[in-house]
């Protein structure tokens, strides 16, 4: 089964990260604008195990393009990163899928934007995401931990901690701690936003 393989850490601005990517030759940027929409059963049972279902819209930005992809992580494997099964399908009816998932039990949880900015190099994707709420973070996703921490320290991130918790966590999380209910998290600028 494939294992995703990352370290992701918050950091202030992008800007450092993007050059040292492009001094380095690193492919990209690819600009993303994600929908990413959370099930779970009314009891909670996938969060309580340590897995996550979502249904995610990506638009390729300067294409205009859209892709859905369902995604199931498993439990975080033991390590120093967050080493977790994913298993992805792309679907074309996101409202079929969603009916789908309905039918079999799992409800809407939560629904984020993301915008996003991929890159490549050494092996591994890189992606400056930018979150409401939470603000700014480098993922590095690669083949091996080694590969990853290697990619880390070339970026000059090794003294960023690493967070292991997802953005669905911290989001929920975030919202809870301020009595918030909301279901959607969103941009405040509504222009060009994606919608399921």
């Amino acid at each position: 089964m494939p294992v995703e393989i990352e370290a992701k850490m918050t950091v202030e601005s992008f800007d450092p990260v993007r050059t040292r990517l492009r001094e380095a030759g690193a492919s990209g940027p690819v600009e993303h604008h994600e929908v990413n929409t959370f099930f779970d059963t009314e009891d909670r049972s996938l969060l309580a195990a340590d897995e996550g279902l979502r249904l995610r819209l990506d638009r390729l930005v300067a294409a205009g393009t859209d892709r859905h992809v369902i995604t199931y992580k498993g439990p975080r494997q033991l390590g120093p990163l967050k080493s977790r099964e994913e298993l992805e399908v792309e679907v074309s009816d996101p409202a079929g899928a969603t009916a789908l998932l309905e039918r079999l039990g799992y409800l809407r949880t939560l629904s984020f934007e993301k915008r996003r900015e991929s890159w490549e190099l050494d092996r591994c994707k890189v992606e400056l995401d930018e979150l409401p709420h939470l603000g700014k973070f480098v993922e590095i996703e690669g083949p091996d931990e080694a590969t990853v921490m290697r990619l880390r320290e070339r970026l000059g991130l090794a003294s960023r901690p690493i967070v292991k918790s997802g953005y669905i966590s911290l989001l929920m999380s975030h919202l809870q701690e301020r009595g918030k209910t909301t279901k959607d998290v969103t941009f405040p600028a509504p222009e060009n936003r994606p919608s399921l």
